[in-house]
Formats: structure tokens, sequence, C-alpha cells
């Protein structure tokens, strides 16, 4: 079955390009020409991925963004935005959008980042909920993390850490990405509270020795796979 896009976007003609070359690269494509619009389509059809241009008439990209994750619609967003501030990015992130892409944009990076967010919704949460990689279960609604079967106890912040971490697999994850989703971007606590995380998190997930799975990479950050 081929993958839906729904594109949501005023401007006629980013509109008929985006469907153009979504549709020769295989996708099946359906359209809105502003929010209101987009919101009862997104009702009716079930879509694999969103593509929301923020600034539109009668309703904005945000709260269409909104809206979609208070009705529990959990298909991946890529909010195309004309503004490049770290403010409007982290708005969006916080609304529930999966990534964001600054207008003018090369077609090229957005098909790279409609595959990225396809292949990480291949990973994603199954019909129940839940997020797994490998041995590694995490129950979003129940707020229950297992390894094996073991129960872990997680404090509010190190469940949100490693939610992050098992919605994009194998994704590395930069230091300030990290902080703006989890801390938010005005965050003026200590500077190595993400360390200080990362280490009770790994604590706590190999306590019986288990491998680890939050890997360092150094210089860009942090990453959810296995041992190489």
């Amino acid at each position: 079955m081929r993958p839906h896009i729904a594109v949501i976007d005023d401007d006629e003609k980013i509109t008929a390009l985006l469907r153009r070359s979504l549709a020769f690269e295989g996708y099946e494509i359906t359209t809105a020409p502003d929010g209101a619009e987009g919101l009862k389509l997104l009702s009716q059809q079930q879509v694999d991925l969103i593509i929301l241009d923020v600034m539109m008439p009668r309703m904005d990209g945000w709260e269409v963004c909104r809206r979609l994750r208070e009705a529990g619609i959990t298909s991946p967003i890529l909010l195309l935005t004309a503004k490049d501030e770290v403010t409007d990015r982290v708005k969006g992130l916080d609304l529930g959008a999966d990534d964001y892409l600054v207008k003018p944009f090369a077609l090229e990076e957005l098909m790279a980042r409609v595959r990225a967010l396809l292949r990480r919704r291949s990973d994603r949460a199954d019909e129940s909920g839940h997020f797994r990689y490998e041995d590694l279960l995490l129950d979003v609604d129940g707020r229950e993390t297992l390894r094996k079967d073991r129960r872990i106890e997680l404090t509010a912040k190190e469940f949100d850490l490693l939610h992050l971490f098992m919605q994009n697999p194998k994704r590395v994850l930069s230091r300030d990405l990290i902080m703006e989703r989890i801390w938010g971007y005005d965050y003026s606590g200590e500077s190595n509270v993400l360390e200080v995380y990362v280490a009770m998190l790994r604590q706590k997930l190999e306590e019986h020795g288990e491998k680890r799975l939050i890997q360092t990479v150094r210089g860009a950050g942090y990453v959810l796979k296995g041992e190489s």
C-alpha cells in the first residue's frame, strides 16, 4: 500500500509542486487549501504523514496541529514555516509537530524529511499505543516502561526523555533539540542537566546488566540504538 500524505497549504503553487513531486515518488496525495478544510479532511481520512503550512487564513498551522493532537491523531506532522525563529520552532514542536522546514526550502530536503518521518513512523507506536525498540517497551498512556519483563520506575522527566528517544530510533538528536523539547528553550537551570538525566536513565535501563541503548555521539548528541 502506498503511503498517504496530506498537504495543507494555502499557497497554490507550493501545493501543486508538492502534489506533482510526491506523486512522482509514488505517494498518494490529498490536499486542503486552509487549516479548517485540513481539519475536516483529516477527520474523515487516515493519512501516514501531514505536511502543514503555518501561516494560513481562517486557522493557522499551529492551531491545526494542536487540534489534531487533541483529537488523538498521531500521524507525523512536518511544519512549513516562513519564520526561522527559535520561539516559532519550539512552539510547533511543543504543540506536537515532529519536524519543521523553513521556506523557501529545497525540494530535495523536503523529500528527505518525508522519507525520514515515514521511516520513523514504521518504528513508532503500535496500535495499542506502545513504543518498542529491541527489548524495551514504553506504554505512553500508562506511563510505564518495561525492559524484557522488568518494570522500570522513571521520573516524569526521565520518561519524557526516553519517550523522545523512542519516537526517533536510530536518529541522532542534538543537545539543543533535546533541551528544547524536554526543558524548553528558555531553561536557565544547571547547564549539565541533560548529561545528568541521560546518566540516570542509562543506570535504570542497564541495572541488570542489559546492553546500552542510549549512545553518545561525540560532538553531535545522543541516539537510541544498540551497541555496534
